[in-house]
């Protein structure tokens, strides 16, 4: 099972995913299905917390800020969007792909915004850790002959 697979693979995506290109792959998607706001987009902050080599005790880092929203489709089904920062276009459209995964059109979803969404980001991650190894130093003994 893919990590798209999953409302927890889906909601991550969506999160980490640049809000230019969500919009623009919603825009291609079609018409927008019309929905009812159960809570409309709001910005506020959120504690993020650490642990010092991920085992230890937590310990607050400091806040970030979050934009959050919830809507209902009109067939009832319903969507949730958290994104980091201000951006309360990308959290629209994050709570209108969570709920358009919840119905039948969740192939033509997973297809058209999520799959491509995946692919572009794993991209980058690969790019990324290329562009990091190429500074990675080798440090090795040369054998001195004192044996």
């Amino acid at each position: 099972m893919s990590e798209i697979d999953t409302r927890k693979g889906w909601m991550g995506l969506l999160a980490k995913a640049p809000a230019e290109r969500l919009a623009a792959l919603w825009a291609g998607f079609g018409p927008e299905p019309g929905f009812s706001w159960l809570r409309a987009p709001e910005v506020g902050g959120v504690m993020v917390r650490g642990r010092m080599g991920g085992t230890g005790a937590p310990f607050n880092i400091g806040e970030m800020t979050v934009t959050r929203c919830a809507l209902r489709l009109e067939t009832g089904e319903v969507g949730h969007g958290y994104v980091q920062g201000r951006d309360k276009e990308k959290a629209r459209h994050a709570a209108l792909v969570d709920a358009l995964m919840q119905t039948g059109q969740a192939d033509r979803v997973r297809a058209a915004i999520l799959a491509p969404l995946a692919q572009e980001m794993a991209a980058a991650r690969t790019a990324r850790a290329a562009k990091a190894a190429a500074t990675k130093v080798e440090f090795f003994t040369m054998v001195r002959g004192e044996d």
